[in-house]
């Protein structure tokens, strides 16, 4: 009785309310507004533990993802809260992209977050017929990277997408799964670069996204192909830093192993399930409270291999799972381990709550 009290003084607030409250903006996430607060804990508390979980499970779309069918179903069943588009004209996106956000709201469901690796270099890739810019390693100051970045951004948002997973700040360009997509080896450009573009992205009103945590350019390897291990020191970490200090929004996990690093070994799981480095390293000790993301947990081998590495990953810290396997088989996982651990329900819900902040930040609530 009280859940359903709740939700409907959430929806008559949604009707009657939040169209004459305060506006918010990405600006808005990390700064304390009593009004921003109330906000997330009245949208919060109107789920359910399922609907809750739902909104840190990301499902693909687009000619490399899941069939459009499944996603409007997965949507239709309150599975996922958000969808990454991974290769498709601008029309195709488009339409379902409205599709899905219609469903969404003729069952008075949170919003979706729509989601895009849009690099400057995949773009004409991920959405056809865009605009050619040219590779990240090929950007040479803050000026042709505030340009590209405004060329995506007006991409991304012609379709209804607001969440960017760039830029890649991992300093080699000779990595075999980096390349161009990097801003260089120079360490101080690579940090400056991914300021600019993490700066413009989300003045835009885009969540931009550093990857792939812990740092990807100085291993060997692809994790899209096998496990790649980070041997010792953490190399690359002195990049996120300044970048946190400079608000960027969120950061993706790579699927990476650190092995002979007697503060941050992983134990022999990947980056991303593991919590010595999600929540010791990067909430703990870089003091990230943003969003947290997986690198694409369905096709990359590093991953692929470990039982439940969704439900891993959820546990080590990390707020939203990218392409799970089986959406459905880890939302009843979360829930399932929630229901005899109470320390990690308590950590599902800060989750969820970043979510919900975010989608508010964005003007999608």
């Amino acid at each position: 009785m009280k859940k359903a009290v709740l939700t409907l003084f959430f929806l008559l607030n949604c009707i009657l309310g939040f169209s004459q409250d305060k506006q918010f903006n990405l600006q808005d996430f990390y700064k304390y507004n009593s009004e921003l607060e109330h906000k997330v804990h009245t949208v919060f508390q109107s789920l359910n533990d399922s609907a809750r979980v739902s909104q840190m499970i990301v499902t693909s779309a687009g000619e490399l993802g899941k069939d459009n069918a499944t996603v409007k179903k997965l949507v239709q069943q309150n599975k996922v809260g958000g969808v990454i588009y991974l290769k498709g004209t601008k029309k195709s996106h488009k339409s379902l992209i409205t599709d899905l956000n219609s469903i969404a709201s003729k069952n008075k469901q949170l919003p979706l977050l729509h989601s895009m690796d849009a690099e400057p270099g995949l773009l004409k890739g991920r959405i056809k017929g865009s605009q050619p810019l040219p590779n990240a390693i090929d950007i040479k100051n803050s000026k042709e990277c505030d340009s590209v970045v405004n060329i995506i951004n007006k991409e991304l948002l012609s379709l209804g997408i607001r969440q960017n997973f760039a830029p890649v700040v991992d300093i080699s360009p000779n990595n075999e799964a980096i390349k161009s997509r990097s801003f260089g080896s120079d360490k101080n450009n690579v940090i400056k670069l991914s300021k600019a573009f993490i700066n413009s992205t989300q003045k835009g009103q885009i969540i931009g996204t550093a990857k792939h945590f812990p740092g990807h350019g100085l291993v060997k390897g692809d994790t899209h192909k096998q496990s790649v291990y980070i041997d010792g020191e953490l190399q690359e970490l002195d990049i996120y830093k300044p970048l946190i200090n400079a608000d960027v929004l969120s950061i993706m996990i790579a699927h990476i192993t650190v092995k002979n690093n007697d503060q941050y070994a992983t134990n022999g799981l990947p980056a991303s399930c593991s919590k010595n480095i999600v929540t010791n390293l990067l909430k703990d000790k870089l003091n990230f409270k943003g969003l947290i993301i997986t690198d694409a947990m369905n096709i990359m081998k590093a991953v692929t291999y470990l039982e439940d590495a969704p439900l891993k990953a959820s546990k080590a810290g990390c707020d939203m799972i990218l392409m799970p396997i089986d959406e459905v088989d880890t939302q009843h996982k979360i829930l399932a381990e929630m229901n005899i651990d109470a320390a990690y329900k308590a950590q599902v819900y800060q989750s969820v709550k970043k979510i919900i902040r975010l989608k508010i930040c964005l003007g999608l609530l």
